[in-house]
């Protein structure tokens, strides 16, 4: 089931959607999004190097002949999406997204439209339950086949008690070898206490946010053979130009692993 559509209170895919700039967002979200950059400015920036990071992570997966992508916590439709950016190299590609926001899924079924001789779908599930994602995404994709599993900035919304380690091993696990897992992660490693403030003003707006050092990051790709350079910041992950950015500012760390 969805959750229900409350403007009071801010969700994450909408104070993502501030950060970049988005209008589909509402009060709560930008007053969320204001205390989160008062406590540190470079709260804005992050948001956007991720996508950066992801354009690249998939353009990469594309030239080496991925063709399923399924994008857990993919947030508010931001073009280029996955799909655009997976349809630009091949057509045929198949992506299946994956939220619980009823503002994310409104624009999803009206945005998310695929290339003729792909697919595009969307899911209504919680990163929290694996086993419906899964369930429905067969639906979909072929898990005969390599599947990309995108967790672009959404594990650190659970908490350890949530099991976001079993949660990804599960995902992984229904998958066939040659499947790839790309995770991108906040950090609070280059600027420990503004990145802390931030947590904990997201913490008081009731999101969920924690912080992982590139050791509890690396270890959601156990059992995967990394893709060079590993797990580094994101900005440091093949990049195409140079942003000017520090690691403090952009505080994400990312990575690419295979299933063997």
């Amino acid at each position: 089931m969805a959750e229900i559509f409350d403007t009071e209170r801010p969700h994450p895919a909408r104070v993502y959607d501030v950060l970049l700039g988005g209008k589909d967002n509402f009060a709560a979200d930008r007053a969320a999004a204001a205390e989160g950059l008062k406590a540190n400015p470079n709260a804005a920036t992050a948001p956007k190097q991720n996508r950066a990071f992801m354009r690249r992570t998939v353009r990469f997966l594309s030239a080496a002949g991925m063709r399923q992508f399924l994008d857990i916590g993919t947030g508010l439709p931001t073009s280029p999406n996955v799909h655009e950016v997976a349809q630009g190299a091949d057509p045929s590609a198949r992506i299946v997204y994956v939220d619980n926001d009823p503002l994310v899924l409104a624009h999803a079924r009206a945005l998310l439209t695929s290339a003729p001789e792909g697919c595009t779908a969307y899911l209504d599930a919680d990163l929290r339950d694996p086993e419906k994602i899964l369930a429905e995404a067969r639906q979909i994709l072929d898990f005969d086949r390599p599947v990309a599993v995108l967790l672009f900035a959404v594990l650190h919304f659970l908490e350890d008690d949530a099991d976001p380690y079993g949660i990804v091993a599960r995902l992984m696990a229904e998958l066939p070898s040659g499947s790839h897992l790309v995770i991108s992660h906040i950090t609070a490693d280059h600027d420990p206490e503004s990145w802390a403030r931030f947590a904990e003003i997201m913490r008081r707006q009731g999101i969920t946010t924690r912080l992982r050092d590139r050791a509890e990051v690396a270890r959601f790709f156990n059992g995967l053979e990394p893709v060079e350079p590993g797990v580094v910041p994101i900005r440091q992950w093949r990049p195409e130009e140079e942003t000017g950015f520090t690691d403090a500012q952009v505080a994400l760390y990312g990575g690419v692993a295979r299933k063997r």
